[in-house]
């Protein structure tokens, strides 16, 4: 709202256009004195004043109040919805660059609610071309921007952020961010079904990447039984696809492709190519790991396709990983050697995870090749990456292929040292790595859990990551 006195100019030009005396606009609610002051810029009107007034004066109270014609918001709304199904479509780049236009304008006129959108809009923006830090830092904006909200409106902020740091390998962080979250909403009674299928959908990646199966699949159950009361198809569509990966950690493989299924058909009728993208990758996934190649390469290289042409950088070279697994079982390594040659020529910005995945995949082909110290400088390269990331699952694996490595080229207590690691973070999950998980959600007010991780401190294939 505007100061008094600009309010009072604004209230007397619309009065005097229209031939009211103050008498006449004042009727019956206020006196003609009031008016007078009010014009003045001697009192500051309240909200019920300047609706009434505004009913009076033929306009709205936004307009009263701030000097905004109404369409103009209406305007920006509209655009943000343009921004948002672009994209969706897949061109990132494009709405990228509504988005920046958006915000300015927004920013301009000083509506909070849409320049909080155009942030959250280019968040995903970076998130799809694999710009972690500016991602973060839009989410972070955001947030701040809601500060005063009730926590159901910063949970898409908040969710942002930690797919920011999952895609950059801070599994660890991306878990506390989400499972103090869901905390809050419990400790505060605000067990907001939208924003709980949405934080539990979103904890599930992380979960699996560390290995903590059990949790994730008691997520997955929680946001099953909160999706009949989600009214955006969308995030319904996001929790299936997340869901699938329960699914497939309990070998329940149909299971896993019906939740697909039911995703794929959502994001089919609401053009969200990106999602579908990430359907056929999950689909691949699925069929590699039941030792279809051929169609896991199809369903691979069709996501590859479908992101790469939305300039999906971070999610394409992803997709790369699982595509490069594939083309070794089938005995192709020049392919799947190029594919991973390039993906670690872009260093780490693509994430610790499927960095140490793609070390590991060229460790698997030297030692196939017979190339053993080869082989060994991928695996040892590959677990200073995955130690990073806390990709517990993972570093269990890789420790027991170096092992294996170490033992039949004779190095019996390098191999043990490297099994007993192993071992370690096999048993790390639901002890000291996680810690308590969060507590279910409820409208009485529990106990506030403690949260399981600190504050941040300013794989084969590596397993489907797709957090989306």
């Amino acid at each position: 709202m505007d100061q008094p006195a600009e309010i009072g100019r604004r209230v007397q030009r619309m009065r005097t256009e229209l031939g009211l005396t103050q008498r006449k606009l004042a009727e019956p609610s206020y006196t003609p004195a009031y008016i007078s002051t009010l014009e003045s810029g001697k009192v500051r009107p309240s909200e019920a004043a300047l609706r009434f007034l505004a009913r009076r004066l033929g306009t709205s109270y936004e307009e009263l109040a701030t000097g905004r014609p109404t369409h103009l918001a209406t305007e920006l709304r509209l655009a943000l919805t343009d921004a948002q199904q672009v994209l969706a479509s897949g061109a990132s780049d494009e709405a990228a660059v509504r988005y920046r236009r958006l915000l300015a304008e927004a920013e301009h006129l000083g509506l909070t609610d849409e320049r909080i959108a155009a942030l959250l809009g280019l968040g995903d923006c970076a998130l799809e071309s694999g710009e972690l830090t500016g991602a973060i830092g839009h989410f972070e904006t955001a947030e701040r921007l809601l500060a005063g909200e009730p926590l159901p409106r910063r949970a898409r902020p908040i969710r942002g952020r930690a797919v920011a740091h999952l895609l950059a390998g801070e599994l660890r962080y991306a878990c506390y961010l989400l499972e103090s979250t869901i905390d809050e909403l419990g400790a505060s009674g605000l067990a907001d079904p939208e924003a709980l299928v949405l934080l539990y959908s979103a904890v599930i990646g992380p979960y699996i990447d560390m290995g903590a199966h059990a949790r994730a699949a008691h997520a997955a159950e929680l946001a099953l039984s909160l999706a009949p009361r989600v009214g955006d198809p969308a995030l319904v569509a996001g929790m299936h696809r997340q869901v699938a990966r329960t699914f497939l950690t309990e070998g329940r493989v149909a299971d896993a492709d019906a939740s697909i299924a039911k995703a794929q058909a959502i994001y089919g009728q609401l053009q969200l190519r990106t999602d579908l993208a990430h359907c056929h990758w999950m689909r691949g996934y699925l069929h590699a790991q039941n030792g279809d190649l051929s169609r896991a390469e199809g369903e691979l290289r069709t996501a590859r396709e479908m992101l790469s042409a939305g300039r999906a950088a971070l999610y394409t070279a992803q997709v790369e990983v699982e595509l490069a697994d594939v083309l070794r079982r089938l005995g192709r390594y020049e392919e799947a050697a190029g594919l991973l040659s390039a993906l670690l020529a872009l260093g780490d910005s693509h994430g610790a995870v499927h960095a140490g995945g793609a070390h590991r995949l060229l460790g698997l082909m030297a030692e196939e090749r017979g190339e053993n110290e080869s082989a060994e400088e991928h695996y040892v390269q590959a677990l200073a990456l995955l130690e990073r990331s806390g990709a517990t699952g993972d570093l269990a694996d890789l420790c027991r292929l170096l092992g294996d490595l170490l033992r039949r080229s004779g190095r019996t207590e390098a191999a043990l040292d490297a099994y007993r690691t192993g071992l370690g973070h096999r048993a790390a999950p639901g002890t000291t790595t996680l810690g308590p998980a969060p507590a279910v959600p409820a409208p009485a007010v529990p106990a506030p859990a403690v949260p399981a991780f600190p504050p941040h401190p300013s794989a084969g294939p590596t397993g489907y990551r797709s957090i989306q």
